[in-house]
């Protein structure tokens, strides 16, 4: 589908210099973690790229220490999705279970940064808009 007007804007972008501000490129690079610390905020924001698994958190942000049905109920899942997504929160370390009573294991947040990556998460999506044609009307 490559028409006119997708190499004009191609070409556009296209730098004419391998590099424009050395030293703010420099600066940067210094800055920039690890690659393994890279991919781990990647893996979060995967995580994070699931309804159900946000649905789960926000149950935990809200209700504190939760088991698994009390999970899935407020999160309006079954119990087996609900047991799956937070295996894969727990191994993640989104999640902990801190105590167990009985057979029955209760889940929280991890600590204070899953909160507040969570909070600002959420307070971003009610102050923007961003554009999915692919929801309109839904």
């Amino acid at each position: 589908m490559n028409n006119r007007s997708d190499d004009v804007l191609a070409a556009a972008d296209d730098c004419l210099v391998r590099v424009v501000d050395r030293e703010r490129v420099a600066v940067v690079q210094a800055a920039m973690p690890p690659a393994e610390d890279v991919a781990q905020v990647a893996d979060v924001f995967a995580l994070l790229g699931d309804p159900n698994r946000v649905r789960l958190l926000v149950a935990l942000l809200e209700g504190g220490e939760m088991c698994v049905c009390d999970l899935a109920a407020a999160a309006r899942m079954s119990e087996s999705a609900a047991s799956h997504a937070v295996r894969w929160l727990r191994a993640h370390r989104i999640v902990s279970a801190p105590r167990r009573q009985g057979r029955m294991m209760y889940y929280r947040l991890e600590d204070e940064h899953v909160r507040e990556l969570l909070g600002l998460a959420l307070s971003h999506a009610q102050h923007t808009h961003a554009l999915h044609p692919e929801r309109e009307g839904t």
